[in-house]
C-alpha cells in the first residue's frame, strides 16, 4: 500500500488532466542511475535495442518504478490495484541528432478507441541527466484528448515548441497514454537514453484514488474553456463519480450544441459532446443520432459525450448493439463499457456478441466486459472464448479483460496457461497478468512453470554463453 502522503492533491491532478503529464524526481542514489546507463549503454553496443526484454537485462530499473513518488503518481492515476504492461522500451537520442516527428503511440500497431479517462498510463525515466540540449522527450500539453494531427502539429507548415520533459539524472515524466509526444533534438555529443514504461489499471474508479479534498475540479481562470466540460468529466470519473451530474441549459443551446456534433473540427465536435452530456436526457437524441453519422469522427465523438452523460444513456444504446452498421455497434460497446452501469443484465447482453463477424465490436466488447465486470456467469465464458479468437488484439484485450475478474476468472486458467505460449507477445503477456491477478493456487502454479521456463538471464550475451 503506497503512503498516502505520496498521492496527488488536487492541484497536480487538475493540472494531469488539463496538461496530460506530470514531472518526478525520484529519490535514488546517482549510482544507481550511472549503473542503469552503462549497462544500458553496454548492452545496446553489444547485442543491439533489447526492446521488452529491458528490464530483465537492467532489473535494477525496477527499483526507479518502485520509488514511493512514482508509485503515489500511477496510484493516484490509476488506482491501487494497477499492474505494469509487458511492453518497454529504451529509446536512443544519438549525438546531433534532429530528433523525431511529433506522433501518439499506437497499440503495436492496432487500432483501438483511445481512452480519454485514465485507463493506460506511461512513464518515461532518463538515468542521465537530460537538460534540453541533449533532447528530452518533448510533449504538446492538452494534447492526449486530440485525435487529429493537423489540429495538434499544424497543418501549414506551423510546428508546435511543446514542453521538454528536462531533468537530472533519475527524472520520470509521467503521461497519458495518447499525449502527442515527441524526441527533441540532441545537440550534444552524448546519448540520450529514456526507458519508457507503460501501466494499466485494473479496475474502475470507485472513489478517489488521490487525497481529494474538492467536490468539483477548480479550473480557475480556465473554467470558460471550451474543454472544461470535458475536464470535469474526467475529475468526476477519477471520483469515482462515472459522470459530472447535469446543469441547467436552455433548448436553444442544446441545438447549437447538437449542431456543433458534425463541426468539421475535432476540438468543436468534443466540446459540443462533452457539454451535451452535461445536459442530461435533454441531449440523448442528439448524441444518438450522431453516433449513427454516416462520418465516423462523429460518431467517435457522440460516443465519448454518451460515455460521460452515463446511467441516462444505457438503455437507449443497447438496441444499438444490434445495429447493421459494425462502426455504430463498435462505439455503442465502447460507451456501454464506459458507462460500466450496473446491470448484470446489460452485462449479459454485451456478452452475446462475443461471435459478432467485425473484429472492432469485439475488440471493443473485450474492453467493456473486463471494465463493467458483472455477469461472470455470461461474461467469463465469453470471453474464454474470445482467448481463441483469429484477431490478436481481440485476444490480448481478452486475457487483460479476464485479469480484471480476478478470482472470479478461475475456469479461464486453461485457456490462459495456452495463451502464455500465443504467437503475439502481448497475448502471452496479458495472459500472465491475468494468472497472476486470478491469484488461486492453480493459476500461480500456472504461472510460475511458465515463468521458469521463460525466464531471462541477465547475464548471458553473446559474449559471455556460460
Amino acid at each position: 500500500m503506497v503512503d498516502r502522503s505520496y498521492l496527488f492533491d488536487d492541484d497536480a491532478m487538475r493540472d494531469f488532466i488539463v496538461n496530460g503529464y506530470h514531472v518526478i524526481n525520484v529519490d535514488k542514489p546517482a549510482a544507481l542511475h550511472d549503473d542503469i546507463y552503462e549497462k544500458t549503454k553496454s548492452i545496446i553496443d553489444e547485442d543491439g535495442n533489447p526492446g521488452n526484454n529491458l528490464l530483465p537485462r537492467v532489473p535494477e530499473i525496477q527499483q526507479v518504478y518502485d520509488d514511493p513518488k512514482v508509485q503515489g503518481a500511477l496510484t493516484s492515476l490509476l488506482g491501487p490495484d494497477y499492474v505494469m504492461h509487458a511492453h518497454r522500451h529504451p529509446h536512443v537520442n544519438p549525438p546531433n541528432s534532429k530528433g523525431g516527428g511529433w506522433h501518439k503511440d499506437s497499440y503495436w500497431g492496432y487500432a483501438k478507441v483511445r481512452d480519454h479517462h485514465p485507463r493506460w498510463i506511461m512513464a518515461m525515466y532518463y538515468p542521465q541527466d537530460t537538460p534540453v540540449e541533449i533532447g528530452p522527450t518533448g510533449v504538446i500539453p492538452g494534447s492526449h484528448y486530440v485525435e487529429s494531427r493537423e489540429e495538434t502539429v499544424g497543418g501549414n507548415g506551423s510546428v508546435p515548441e511543446g514542453f521538454p520533459a528536462s531533468g537530472k539524472a533519475g527524472t520520470v515524466t509521467i503521461i497519458h497514454f495518447d499525449l502527442w509526444h515527441r524526441a527533441f533534438p540532441n545537440q550534444t555529443d552524448k546519448v540520450r537514453y529514456m526507458m519508457k514504461f507503460q501501466f494499466t489499471r485494473m479496475s474502475e474508479p470507485d472513489r478517489p484514488g488521490w487525497n481529494r479534498q474538492s467536490e468539483d475540479i477548480d479550473l480557475g481562470d480556465l473554467s470558460e474553456d471550451p474543454r472544461s466540460a470535458m475536464w470535469r468529466n474526467m475529475w468526476h470519473w477519477l471520483a469515482g463519480n462515472g459522470s459530472a451530474g447535469t446543469r441547467q441549459v436552455d433548448g436553444e443551446r442544446v441545438e447549437a450544441l447538437a449542431g456543433d456534433l458534425t463541426h468539421e473540427l475535432e476540438q468543436q465536435r468534443l466540446h459540443a459532446a462533452y457539454t451535451l452530456a452535461e445536459c442530461g436526457e435533454a441531449a440523448l437524441p442528439h448524441l444518438l443520432e450522431a453516433l449513427q453519422h454516416e462520418r465516423d469522427e462523429v460518431r467517435r465523438e457522440a460516443c465519448y459525450g454518451l460515455g460521460a452523460l452515463g446511467a441516462a444513456a444505457v438503455e437507449p444504446l443497447v438496441p444499438l448493439l444490434g445495429h447493421e452498421n459494425e462502426r455504430v455497434r463498435g462505439y455503442s460497446v465502447y460507451a456501454l463499457g464506459d458507462i460500466r452501469h450496473g446491470s448484470p443484465s446489460v452485462a449479459a447482453r454485451l456478452a452475446g456478441l462475443s461471435d459478432d463477424p467485425s473484429p472492432f465490436v469485439r475488440q471493443n466488447l473485450a474492453d467493456a466486459l473486463g471494465q463493467i465486470k458483472l455477469a461472470a456467469d455470461s461474461a467469463v465464458p465469453a470471453l474464454v472464448g474470445m482467448m481463441k479468437d483469429e484477431d490478436e488484439q481481440v485476444r490480448s484485450r481478452s486475457a487483460y479483460a479476464l485479469a480484471r475478474f480476478g478470482d472470479e476468472a478461475q475456469v479461464a486458467i486453461p485457456q490462459l496457461a495456452d495463451a502464455c505460449y500465443d504467437e503475439n507477445r502481448y497475448v502471452q503477456g496479458q495472459a500472465a497478468i491475468a494468472l497472476e491477478q486470478i491469484g488461486t493456487p492453480e493459476a500461480l502454479r500456472t504461472l510460475l512453470h511458465w515463468l521458469q521456463a521463460s525466464r531471462w538471464c541477465p547475464l548471458t550475451t553473446a559474449k559471455s554463453t556460460y
